[in-house]
């Protein structure tokens, strides 16, 4: 079962999303380049809102991005709890080797983390390579896992416990083999048992594993890059900060200059936004329970995420320069589907760009024909919801929905569509 989410929505005088040169993004399609928003860009944005639907004030674990985690939610508690930092640094570093690259961690590693030199950088041993994902209760698990482990090693090795102690060299190896003494099959199988494991954030987008150990989490939320219907339409802008000081009190010179100056560019377009959500596979991610036997996990919580998450497509914009252009939309136009027929974009729709002239009436007419066109072909696999605004009348019909409604109603019917299967 699939539902689907199409928008239109039109940012006037905005750059959302930048490429690596300061310029907006931008996307060849049908022979004329589109402005383009990142699927990451969105996402970042929904997940990350703090306001009315926001995903986090559900009451479920958040998921954790950094490349600090095992420091920050691993080492320092556990530090802070008053376990002794050698001992820590040795066990984290274990737990990291073990879950990233499936392997025991290496033994001289593992030494120089118990007993460093002056120039021994064990913080950055600790830390990821590159940005990992992780959830709130993986972490309180590893953090009692860690903390029983050190406990555990308090009898054989109680230098480390003593203030001033310095533990010899064979001590030292002792301990290492200690703290990387840990069971593959039983870190598995505990985390894999463990409710919403991984946060909601990597239920509903994915978490890319490539150890054994950790679960890769496929994501059930898919999302397009977002593109304008027509040719792009961009504008330098040429601005300038004012030196108020020199301004009020300028030196003998006269120079009333600016204090600085530099160009911009600016973009305006009417965006098609696409999200197609994998139900059984969102309720499996959520729920723990396998994909095909979706029907028995919690559906409550994924259509309340479900509800929450198509109120966000339609209302919130991507964050970029919102004190120079205040980037804030709602969509004009949210279509929703549902059925368990292959998902398929609408961007064809826009293949050959709309004329700018009456953008949303000319997208709107693009739109209704293509699904018309698609529905004849195909026949209509779903059904549908439409909230829209403007010059929607011929929508309907080309469209099979009986009227347009609102964004509110069509959450709640998305939502529905989840619960009374």
């Amino acid at each position: 079962m699939f539902i689907q989410l199409h928008a239109l929505t039109s940012y006037p005088s905005t750059l959302l999303n930048r490429d690596d040169a300061g310029f907006a993004k931008q996307l060849p399609f049908g022979g004329a380049t589109r402005t383009r928003v990142s699927s990451q860009c969105l996402k970042y944005h929904w997940r990350n809102f703090d306001g009315e639907h926001a995903l986090y004030d559900m009451d479920v674990p958040k998921s954790l991005r950094s490349r600090e985690t095992f420091w920050r939610r691993l080492a320092q508690p556990l530090i802070d709890d008053g376990h002794p930092a050698p001992l820590v640094r040795a066990v984290t570093f274990a737990l990291k080797e073990r879950l990233l690259s499936d392997d025991k961690a290496g033994k001289r590693d593992l030494k120089t983390l118990i007993d460093p030199d002056e120039d021994d950088d064990t913080r950055e041993m600790i830390d990821t390579n590159q940005v990992t994902i992780f959830g709130v209760p993986e972490m309180r698990y590893l953090r009692e896992l860690a903390s029983g482990m050190i406990e555990d090693a308090k009898e054989d090795f109680p230098v480390f416990w003593q203030e001033n102690g310095e533990p010899d060299s064979d001590t030292v190896r002792d301990a290492a083999d200690a703290m990387r003494d840990i069971s593959k099959r039983d870190l598995k199988k505990n985390l894999k048992g463990l409710k919403l494991a991984s946060g909601l954030d990597a239920a509903m987008f994915g978490r890319m594993a490539t150890s054994d150990v950790l679960a890769r989490g496929d994501a059930a939320v898919h999302v397009a890059h977002a593109f304008t219907t027509h040719a792009q339409e961009s504008e330098s802008d040429y601005f300038s900060a004012v030196d108020e000081l020199r301004r009020d009190e300028p030196e003998e010179s006269g120079e009333l200059g600016a204090g600085h100056i530099n160009t911009q560019e600016l973009t305006s377009g009417l965006f098609y936004s696409y999200v197609v959500v994998d139900v059984p596979l969102l309720v499996s991610n959520l729920s723990g329970v396998e994909q095909d036997e979706w029907t028995d996990g919690n559906t409550d919580l994924a259509a309340e995420v479900m509800e929450r998450f198509a109120q966000l497509m339609a209302t919130v914009s991507p964050g970029a320069k919102l004190g120079s252009t205040a980037p804030y939309s709602y969509a004009q136009c949210l279509f929703a589907e549902a059925g368990t027929a292959q998902p398929r974009t609408l961007a064809n729709a826009f293949q050959t760009p709309a004329p700018t002239q009456n953008v949303l009436e000319n997208s709107y007419e693009k739109l209704g024909q293509y699904v018309d066109e698609i529905d004849q072909m195909y026949g209509v696999q779903t059904d549908r919801r439409l909230a829209a605004m403007g010059p929607s009348g011929t929508l309907t019909g080309h469209l099979k929905t009986d009227d347009t409604t609102t964004v509110p109603a069509l959450a709640e019917w998305t939502a529905n569509q989840i619960q009374t299967v």
